[in-house]
């Protein structure tokens, strides 16, 4: 990483470290001896000027301020990060993690395409490489609202819904494969995990549903009425719509049970909000610069000045940026 930064960010960008603030992000959870490591580096090595180090699910929130459904900035929320490995589920309340209710699913990207890769070679297609399964599951696979009546849509529209993909393989050779059911079919684990596995058998929004129960109590409206979708998994046509409704059933049958059980007294209701917007592949990095260019950005982060006077370990904690309104 050491070698990356120097050639990468210094050498390319044909900038001077000293002359400049770094913005930094880590994954949740990261250990405190990690934070530590980094301002070594950036400080003694680089002799950076200054340096914020940002958990990634803050500023996936900030990034989805752009989006037309939020009304108010706001750091706390739900962030759902879904890339290639793992899809993290992160609530924040005011921008602080609350790490004790980080949960993980072992579902992302990679297991999408290779749940596609299985179903070409089934079928013995022409080509069942992993390109081109990836390729499918980012230019044709979409969520649907149901997977029974997709199914007879399919059995009603052949002609429609069954595709030909053409795979170029060089050379100037190409072959033909058949696109069909895995076009909702993969996105589908998210939602029935057993599709594709018997080892993890627990549905997204059963897993956001049960993050935010385990958050405070004074916080859960917040991380319901705003759950922030973050990575390149979470841009499947309607996936936000499907994870919304799907959301919603589970507290709405959790609100009629505690009605019954309190002698039909009704309640008011939950707003449940699942917010996508056109950032969200690179949400992280977006709000990362959102938040850099900020004219207090300079006053939250660390100097050389700092580190020097008090060491590694003031970088544990950072303060907050100030959300506009």
């Amino acid at each position: 990483m050491e070698r990356f930064w120097e050639n990468s960010i210094f050498k390319y960008l044909r900038c001077e470290p000293e002359d400049h603030r770094f913005l930094l992000t880590e994954p949740p959870l990261n250990p405190p001896e990690n934070r530590e490591n980094t301002a070594e580096i950036m400080f003694e090595t680089f002799n950076c000027a200054g340096l914020y180090i940002a958990v990634q699910a803050v500023l996936a929130l900030a990034a989805s301020w752009t989006s037309g459904k939020v009304k108010e900035q706001s750091l706390t929320g739900t962030v759902i990060d879904s890339g290639d490995g793992v899809t993290h589920v992160i609530p924040v309340a005011e921008g602080y993690v609350i790490g004790s209710a980080i949960k993980n699913i072992p579902i992302a990207g990679r297991d999408i395409t290779y749940f596609i890769q299985s179903i070409l070679r089934d079928r013995n297609e022409p080509d069942t490489s992993l390109k081109t399964a990836e390729t499918i599951k980012e230019n044709l696979c979409y969520v649907c609202p149901n997977i029974v009546n997709e199914f007879k849509r399919y059995d009603k529209e052949p002609n429609d819904r069954f595709k030909e993909f053409i795979v170029n393989q060089g050379l100037g050779r190409s072959v033909k494969v058949d696109v069909g059911y895995e076009q909702f079919l993969a996105p589908e684990i998210f939602f029935n995990p057993e599709i594709a596995s018997s080892d993890y058998l627990t549905p997204l929004p059963t897993v956001v549903d049960s993050v935010v129960q385990s958050s405070p109590i004074d916080v859960r409206k917040g991380l319901y009425k705003n759950i922030v979708l973050s990575g390149g998994s979470t841009m499947f046509k309607d996936f936000g719509r499907r994870l919304q409704r799907d959301i919603k059933s589970l507290v709405d049958t959790r609100i009629k049970r505690s009605e019954v059980r309190s002698g039909g007294a009704k309640s008011s209701g939950l707003e449940v909000q699942v917010i996508s917007h056109k950032r969200q592949r690179n949400a992280v990095w977006y709000g990362g610069s959102l938040l850099a260019q900020t004219a207090e950005f300079k006053n939250y982060c660390y100097t050389k000045r700092d580190y020097d006077e008090y060491g590694p370990g003031i970088v544990r904690q950072f303060s907050l940026f100030n959300v506009a309104n």
